[in-house]
């Protein structure tokens, strides 16, 4: 179900207790691109609503900005939620929006800066250049300049921005009833779909050497010897996710699987309740990039635009004065998340046959990402535009099963 429509009026339409999981991209309150649907993140009484139309236990994952994170987690956290976690998604396709301090001394100086060099640039870079140089739209090239004064000298190099590498995820979650045991059986919410989202591995892990019990009964009994702990579904989930980009996975060093107990000579548990067995050596066994802990997910051209092709637009004037529709051959939100991964986040958070709602739909990744895994979806934009986008990528989805 799509409606066309402010998500607070909306919300406020929908039954209490009735969606599954919250997925969503909401506004950063950066102003991006000038949009005047980013000036601010969403307000406590945004998040109140959502929080009543969750099933106890229900999951909230929710984007926000570097700069602004704090202020999307204390609202979600003032509406009534428990902040669970944060989720950090690392990608290399982000560009610095920096100043260079060196060019902006020489240009308050009135001073004319010597071009030293040229890089020719696609139209796809246009408005996406770094502040160290001077984007020339009329020739398409970037033009490497010198300082031109002493002070623009002294300043080479500074900038005022880092390169845009994360976006925070907060993970939250809906008060349970009860304990989390009762939490799922009454309402099937609570908890993580941890098994259905491990990283897939070819190794096996948790391998046990020689472990051993001694005078317990809650602990299962091992024969000595190796054990071979893999369950074969993969590395446990966890709050890193990567784009699998080159540039980001050479950030990651070599090392060695994880260990969890080396030598314990046994004793008691954090105050002093059950005993634990001496283990001698309790690891993993395996090596290479620490990338291979984390789950990865791309976007490509594909993903933004399939089914968006034929799709009518806005209004368009023509030369007798009519009004016409656009034709859209690409999907023209600035904001699209990968469907992988949002399938993934879907996945995380919703129990089989469940209902994910994004309050915030855009051009309709969470709904795609919702359908492919199975589950009914609730998406609320009150962009007609955008929402036209989202029925076509979430109709082409919907073919596809």
């Amino acid at each position: 179900m799509i409606y066309t429509g402010d998500c607070l009026d909306v919300l406020r339409t929908l039954p209490a207790d009735s969606v599954d999981a919250i997925v969503t991209d909401p506004p950063y309150g950066l102003s991006f691109m000038g949009k005047r649907w980013d000036y601010d993140v969403p307000s406590e009484a945004i998040w109140r609503e959502c929080l009543r139309v969750l099933k106890p236990g229900g999951h909230l994952l929710a984007f926000a900005g570097t700069r602004t994170q704090h202020r999307m987690a204390v609202r979600i956290e003032d509406a009534g939620f428990e902040i669970r976690d944060m989720i950090a998604w690392v990608y290399a396709s982000g560009f610095p929006k920096s100043l260079d301090v060196s060019k902006a001394i020489d240009k308050a100086a009135g001073a004319e800066r010597e071009v030293v060099g040229i890089r020719k640039v696609s139209l796809s870079d246009l408005g996406q250049g770094s502040g160290w140089n001077a984007l020339d739209t009329s020739s398409g090239q970037y033009n490497y300049t010198a300082p031109a004064t002493p002070a623009a000298r002294k300043w080479a190099g500074w900038g005022t921005a880092l390169k845009p590498a994360l976006e925070p995820i907060t993970v939250a979650r809906k008060p349970l009833i009860g304990t989390v045991a009762e939490n799922v059986l009454a309402h099937g919410t609570g908890a993580l779909n941890v098994d259905g989202c491990r990283v897939a591995t070819g190794e096996a892990l948790g391998r046990f050497n020689n472990a051993r019990t001694e005078g317990s009964s809650y602990i299962v009994q091992r024969e000595a010897g190796l054990i071979d702990n893999s369950n074969g579904l993969g590395r446990w989930p966890a709050n890193l996710i990567h784009d699998g980009s080159e540039e980001v996975v050479g950030l990651f060093p070599d090392t060695k699987g994880g260990t969890a107990v080396r030598r314990n000579s046994g004793g008691h548990t954090f105050g002093g309740i059950f005993p634990k067995p001496p283990m001698d050596d309790l690891g993993y066994g395996d090596s290479g990039s620490a990338a291979r802990f984390f789950y990865c997910a791309k976007a490509s051209a594909k993903d933004r635009d399939e089914g968006v092709a034929g799709v009518a637009g806005g209004m368009s004037g023509r030369r007798d004065g009519s009004m016409g529709s656009i034709t859209m051959r690409k999907n023209t939100h600035p904001t699209v998340k990968p469907t992988d991964l949002m399938r993934y986040l879907c996945r995380l958070v919703t129990p089989p046959g469940g209902t994910v709602l994004d309050p915030f739909m855009g051009s309709g990744s969470t709904g795609k990402a919702a359908m492919l895994e199975g589950f009914d979806f609730i998406g609320i934009e009150r962009d007609a535009e955008y929402v036209k986008i989202a029925e076509a990528r979430i109709g082409a989805a919907r073919r596809l099963l």
